[in-house]
């Protein structure tokens, strides 16, 4: 146990007699400045304890005392070595739920011995550390050298949620990935070839984390499923898009681009489809299973390949997922081509930016409605 010492400011070290003089030498020492602005708060299991260093702190260490509201005395309980630009931190994990503890720092000059308290102590109450809701209906869309986890946002309905974190699990130890918010994240270091696994906790707002959700796996690769695109109003830059007939060429683009076919909008009654000048879009829509079924589709696979050749509409249409919309476009040699698309994925990144995931088809042959995978 180590005692709180509090000397003033000019303490005498000692009284040396000089040989042979009438005259004494007195030696006065300086005190450490006292820390300032101390404060202290509880976060995840634990009482971070903060201060900053006095105004002439000249590189002394710090003391940190604490003891339970309940206990007379104070006990020494860890030596802080090092703080940054001014700033110090210690994190007390030996806490008990329902406890209320008190606490003070105190400057220590190991060469004199002094000790200086800061002027007031702090007080933190620890709560049952109650963690919130698992995340449910965890799922994942694999994308091009991307991949994108969703989740249900039950949890986030709670009065103290903070926040939702990815993880990647991994062999050699589980990574975190980031968090959000929204219940969507989008793994923008995932390769194509590789699988990966997710799983998703939450957070509220004292640091309590859930247990883990379900795991889910994903492996990225190249394709013209599950293309990203968001709101013009979140991130114009990736809000328009250009059906493509070779797969070296970009679709998805800045959404005030003249040659566009079509930007995504969003406001309070809806998510939009706007088509671009001389762009038409089928002002009917149809519920599908998939943009296009294959010999290898599931029987009861549903999809609309065979695009109208009239009654076209130049208005904009509410993008709703699991519906097939036609367009009528201007191919890039000027001939009437059309195109097609299915949402499967409307919802948020972790930046909050309104995205819509979609499988998209285009017929290179100009005046064909019969829908064929762009390049096909």
């Amino acid at each position: 146990m180590r005692f709180r010492i509090r000397l003033s400011a000019l303490v005498v070290l000692a009284a040396l007699a000089v040989a042979g003089c009438d005259s004494e030498l007195l030696v006065v020492v300086d005190e450490p400045a006292a820390p300032r602005d101390l404060d202290a708060y509880y976060y995840a299991e634990g009482v971070d304890i903060h201060w900053r260093t006095g105004a002439g702190w000249n590189g002394e260490t710090f003391l940190v005392y604490g003891k339970r509201a309940s206990d007379p005395e104070y006990f020494f309980i860890a030596e802080v070595t090092s703080c940054i630009d001014g700033g110090c931190v210690y994190r007390d994990v030996n806490v008990l739920p329902q406890v209320t503890y008190e606490y003070y720092v105190s400057a220590f000059d190991e060469e004199s011995g002094l000790e200086t308290a800061s002027p007031y102590s702090v007080e933190v109450h620890v709560p049952d550390p109650v963690p919130p809701a698992v995340p449910e209906e965890v799922t994942s869309v694999a994308l091009d050298n991307s991949a994108y986890v969703h989740w249900d946002h039950s949890a986030s309905g709670e009065a103290d949620f903070a926040a939702y974190r990815v993880y990647l699990a991994d062999a050699d130890g589980d990574l975190f990935l980031g968090e959000t918010d929204s219940p969507g994240f989008i793994d923008l270091l995932a390769e194509n070839g590789l699988t990966y696994t997710y799983y998703v906790t939450s957070v509220d707002d004292q640091g309590h984390e859930s247990d883990a959700s379900g795991v889910v796996t994903c492996t990225p690769r190249p394709d013209y499923t599950g293309e990203v695109i968001y709101s013009h109003g979140d991130y114009p830059e990736r809000s328009g898009f250009r059906f493509r007939e070779a797969e070296d060429l970009e679709a998805v683009m800045e959404g005030d681009r003249r040659d566009r076919h079509f930007r995504i909008e969003s406001d309070r009654d809806g998510v939009w489809i706007v088509p671009a000048s001389g762009v038409r879009i089928y002002p009917e829509v149809r519920w599908t299973t998939s943009l296009k079924c294959g010999p290898a589709a599931d029987e009861d696979c549903v999809s609309w390949e065979l695009a109208p050749t009239s009654g076209y509409s130049s208005s904009r249409l509410e993008l709703l997922p699991g519906y097939t919309y036609m367009f009528r476009v201007a191919g890039d040699d000027g001939e009437v081509r059309f195109g097609s698309i299915r949402p499967s994925i409307m919802g948020f990144d972790q930046d909050r930016r309104e995205l819509v995931i979609f499988d998209w088809a285009y017929q290179t042959q100009a005046g064909n409605p019969r829908m064929s995978p762009a390049g096909g």
